[in-house]
């Protein structure tokens, strides 16, 4: 794939909540970014998809792979330390997979070129909330796709925690494992 976004250079670290449907990754991603005081990027599939007037297609998610690079290449004015990216590529390219059996080819490409500082992989362990864009609510189906994410993290070799936990607890989990981060304590 030609080079399609430019890359900033930059001290601020990346950090991507990643997870199945329904884990919390929203909340998790704002409220991390006000605990530091920084940015947060929305998960940009959701503001897209909710605003077809058709079911999403193979070119939607293509629209949105290349939304998700440009947003990981561009950073907000007002970002500082981290931001926070409410979920990834690795979530589309699954995504792709899932429904259309395919993806584009520069996709892992990207997803090794965009790779964050740190993954924070929600666990399932929050009961799954109806919402008329999402797919996924089955237990089985949750686990599936936390499978799939995990090992497409590990693929890349990324670090990455995961997030378990129910409301403070969860967002207390996060803030130590960033903590540890900082201090270089998080491996995988």
């Amino acid at each position: 794939m030609e080079e399609r976004f430019k890359n900033l250079e930059n001290n601020i670290q990346k950090i991507i909540i990643c997870g199945p449907e329904s884990t919390g990754k929203t909340f998790l991603s704002r409220d991390l970014a006000m605990h530091y005081n920084t940015s947060w990027i929305p998960e940009y599939a959701r503001t897209y998809i909710s605003g077809l007037a058709r079911e999403y297609n193979y070119d939607d998610l293509v629209h949105i792979a290349e939304k998700q690079i440009f947003e990981l290449n561009n950073l907000p004015k007002n970002a500082r330390k981290f931001v926070f990216f409410d979920t990834g590529l690795i979530i589309t390219k699954i995504w792709f997979l899932e429904v259309y059996k395919k993806y584009p080819l520069w996709l892992d490409e990207e997803i090794k070129k965009n790779k964050p500082e740190l993954y924070l992989l929600c666990y399932y362990d929050l009961p799954w909330q109806f919402d008329v864009l999402r797919e996924n609510g089955s237990l089985e189906r949750r686990a599936y796709l936390f499978d799939k994410y995990q090992k497409e993290i590990e693929k890349i070799g990324c670090k990455y925690q995961i997030i378990r936990g129910f409301n403070e607890e969860r967002l207390n989990l996060a803030l130590n494992i960033i903590d540890n981060f900082i201090q270089g304590n998080v491996r995988r």
